[in-house]
């Protein structure tokens, strides 16, 4: 009978292959619409992962019954499941197994369908007894029938036997998927083949048994394989589980300490009440803790004829455009980029048409706008990437719209107490911008990244964040006093009155140190011996453009042009970017502009630029290498920047280089479209400082280049071998770390070994901490977001090269990070 309270459909309809091709068994699906899984029969519970997301049960006769509650959500590691059930008891047909917390599930997995599977048991065959619509708990939904003859047969396999241990380095173990695909590879492989974990073993061809085994990441497991094909069985299953088969984990398996520190997350409030997290928005927050639940909605699973349930749907979508295209015409720089974006995701065709099928096949408005969203979601997720997988979000902003307007509901606005820091398991960026400012100071979040668009829009709003502070956040009660201090990723729970009060005294005095570096901001910036340095901003907008001019930016030191050819579906022409570019250009009226050659894959891939899929995207074809990849689309930008007027305004900028090879590849293709514009003119060409190894040839690439740039985001992570999109080890970069300020040292020493000037337009130019050293490395421009630039104006105005030379020069001699940061907090105090 149904476990579960939903919308019953076949295997088929299920986003995932292992499932829809029923390499598990035969079998449904069911969308749930309750929180509890119930027995589908009589029988004892010999399977139950360790993470709670999945059950088994044997009947009396023998067959096994399989419940997998969503999919991927291994990858929730137990957050939003309690079992009702252990491994060994005996339950009822409709006891309960599992409950869940669906909401949850639904935000954070790519889909609540849930199959239902008869593994693959001899003697026995499935037999649909209800078909595709709606289904209540204990409705009948399939029967096993016995098979004359169909016994297991047991085969005795000798020959020689080779045994192998190896480490997992499946980020979630060996789970329902790649139990099945070890399944599928042992086919015809003459050979007995026994997985062994802590003195238990199974048979590797049985995806039940080697989930009785609960294998997980950076377990010990020994291959045993006996018959005439052992040794090649061995040795092409090991390859198979050691390759991650696409879910690796972050670095190598734990055969010894890691190299690297892994933050996690503590279980309950530690003692002295910090919380460490990931900073998604810098900033200072003094205010009381309050929750926020995203509510549930209810969607109708009942289909009132395919015409009306599309007419239905059709009627939400426009309303929802409408929407979006009256929030666009009050948005502006990123807030307006990413309603955009989403509203490009509503008009998806594919999207849309992959609705219409569902509703053609019986389901509801809702039903099928849920099974739409669901595989593109998962898409993202399975990306294998972070900053990917938090797009996901967008997708889910817009499914929990579209149900609202659906369900004749609207969204309860956001109303809270002033001075409040909000306190939730993840943010949508539709309720980050329904946020108001006066009344929520800070965001604190479980979950998240920070690169997600909830991310971005916090920081364009001014309002401190900190993400991926994990499950203690539920701990934390209504009304605490809290102190959020993003710029640090620290969250203090429960300070003392004299902290409080100490910390808001700093919140004031920030504030009048702003309003006075405001005021002044726009003269230009030089140190306090006369010393001459920029202070550009980073734009991404010709709206941005207008946010530097007015906190006293004295032109871009990056243009990110992405902004231009994410999020549709073909490429921007050459005379839609000279037209952006020239705005943006104007709107610095005569301020350098220094344009970053597109930077797409790895973290931002465009859908039009076939990139295959990669294990390790970042150091794949990403930045420049796409350009090359794609010759006609690297030259057409060039021909619009030089478009731009007057000439020189623009400089380009080279992303990713990794030697003086890429370099002279973009400046031949510069000089022909000159030549053939006639412009005559010199236009600078840069690059941008990405990878070590432009930093240790910096003096090579100073040569031919006329100036660098350093990408201290993308330099660090390089550097120190840690995904700044993996929040495990997020908290333990930082671009203050010695190995990569003596990068950025040879890079300033080579690029004045020939004249040239260096730069940084990443996160270090934005700190007030690194500002003081990297000037005393020889940096003499400084590209900042655009509105910390009167800050950063002040504090250079404050310094004499002499002091900063010598301060750089301690930091080069310290140890870690945190001694930087120590050190850099007393050359400020």
């Amino acid at each position: 009978m149904s476990p579960l309270a939903g919308w019953l459909s076949g295997l088929d309809e299920v986003p995932d292959p292992v499932f829809a091709q029923r390499m598990l068994g035969d079998g449904v699906a069911i969308d749930p619409t309750g929180d509890c899984l119930h027995a589908p029969c009589g029988g004892e519970v010999t399977v139950l992962q360790p993470s709670g997301h999945a059950v088994t049960i044997r009947t009396a006769q023998g067959a096994e019954i399989l419940m997998h509650i969503g999919l991927d959500t291994v990858a929730l590691k137990g957050e939003g499941f309690a079992p009702c059930v252990a491994v060994g008891d005996h339950v009822a047909a409709g006891a309960p197994l599992i409950r869940f917390d669906l909401d949850a599930i639904a935000c954070a997995a790519p889909s609540t369908i849930t199959p239902v599977l008869l593994l693959e048991t001899p003697g026995f065959a499935l037999v649909r007894s209800r078909e595709d619509g709606p289904v209540q708990v204990g409705d009948a939904i399939f029967a096993l029938e016995p098979q004359a003859g169909a016994t297991a047969e047991t085969v005795q396999v000798t020959g020689e036997t080779v045994e192998r241990t190896i480490i997992v380095p499946l980020a979630h173990g060996i789970h329902a998927r790649p139990a099945a695909r070890i399944r599928d590879l042992l086919g015809e492989h003459a050979a007995d083949v026994t997985i062994t974990r802590q003195q238990r073993s199974a048979n590797a061809r049985s995806p039940v048994g080697l989930l009785t085994l609960a294998i997980g990441y950076g377990d010990e497991i020994q291959i045993l394989a006996t018959g005439p094909d052992a040794a090649a069985t061995v040795e092409t299953l090991a390859a198979l589980i050691e390759s991650g088969m696409g879910e690796k984990g972050h670095g190598p398996a734990p055969v010894a300490a890691p190299a690297a520190p892994v933050v996690q997350a503590p279980a309950t409030l530690p003692a002295d009440g910090i919380l460490t997290g990931v900073t998604a928005a810098p900033g200072l927050a003094v205010g009381q803790a309050r929750r926020f639940r995203l509510p549930e909605i209810q969607v109708d699973a009942t289909s009132k004829g395919a015409a009306e349930e599309q007419a239905r749907l059709d009627a939400a979508c426009a309303s929802l455009t409408a929407r979006l295209d009256a929030e666009i015409g009050h948005a502006a720089g990123p807030q307006r980029a990413i309603i955009e974006a989403h509203r490009a995701m509503l008009g998806d065709a594919d999207l849309r048409a992959s609705a219409a099928k569902a509703i053609q096949d019986g389901a509801s408005a809702g039903i099928a706008w849920r099974a739409a969203i669901a595989p593109q979601a998962e898409a993202l997720v399975a990306s294998g990437d972070a900053r990917l997988a938090e797009r996901a979000d967008d997708l889910r902003d817009l499914e929990r719209r579209v149900l609202l307007i659906l369900a004749g509901a609207e969204e309860a606005p956001l109303a809270f107490p002033a001075n409040t820091i909000l306190i939730a398991d993840d943010l949508l960026p539709s309720q980050v911008t329904a946020i108001d400012p006066r009344q929520v100071i800070g965001l604190c979040v479980e979950r998240g990244g920070p690169t997600s668009h909830a991310a971005i829009l916090a920081a364009n709003i001014g309002l401190p964040m900190l993400v991926s502070l994990g499950p203690v956040l539920r701990q934390i009660a209504e009304d605490t006093p809290l102190i959020l201090d993003a710029g640090l990723a620290r969250l203090q729970v429960g300070p003392s009155v004299e902290t409080l009060d100490e910390a808001r005294r700093e919140v004031a005095e920030r504030a009048a140190r702003r309003a006075v570096a405001l005021a002044a901001a726009a003269r230009p910036c030089h140190m306090a011996d006369g010393t001459r340095i920029e202070v550009f901003a980073n734009l991404g907008s010709q709206a941005d453009a207008r946010i530097a001019i007015a906190n006293g930016a004295e032109g871009s030191g990056l243009l990110r042009t992405e902004f231009l050819f994410l999020d549709r579906e073909t490429a921007p022409s050459v005379d839609e970017q000279a037209a952006d570019y020239q705005a943006i250009a104007d709107t610095l009226a005569g301020r350098p502009l220094i344009v970053r050659l597109l930077d797409v894959g790895g973290d931002k891939p465009a859908p039009y630029l076939p990139i295959p899929a990669e294990e390790n995207p970042a150091l794949g074809l990403r930045g420049i290498r796409v350009g090359f990849a794609h010759p006609q689309l690297l030259e057409d930008q060039i021909r619009a920047i030089l478009r731009v007027r007057p000439i020189g305004q623009c400089r380009i900028m080279i992303p990713m280089i990794a030697g003086v090879d890429e370099l002279r590849r973009v400046r031949e293709i510069l000089d022909r479209v000159r030549a053939e514009l006639g412009i005559t003119e010199k236009v600078e060409l840069g690059v941008m400082v990405e990878t070590p190894a432009a930093a240790v040839t910096a003096d090579l690439l100073a040569a031919e280049a006329d100036f660098l740039s350093i990408g201290t985001n993308d330099l660090t992570q390089y550097a120190l071998a840690m995904d700044r999109g993996n929040a495990s080890v997020a908290s333990a970069i930082d671009g203050l770390h010695p190995a990569v300020l003596r990068l950025i040292a040879d890079t300033c020493k080579g690029a004045a070994s020939r004249g040239r000037w260096t730069g940084v337009c990443g996160g270090l130019a934005s700190d007030p901490l690194a500002v003081p050293i990297l000037i005393g490395l020889g940096v003499t421009e400084l590209s900042a977001t655009a509105a910390i630039v009167p800050e950063i104006k002040a504090l250079v105005s404050e310094l004499k090269l002499d002091a900063v030379r010598a301060h750089a020069q301690a930091a080069l001699a310290c140890a870690t990070a945190a001694d930087v940061r120590a050190l850099a907090r007393e050359f400020t105090a």
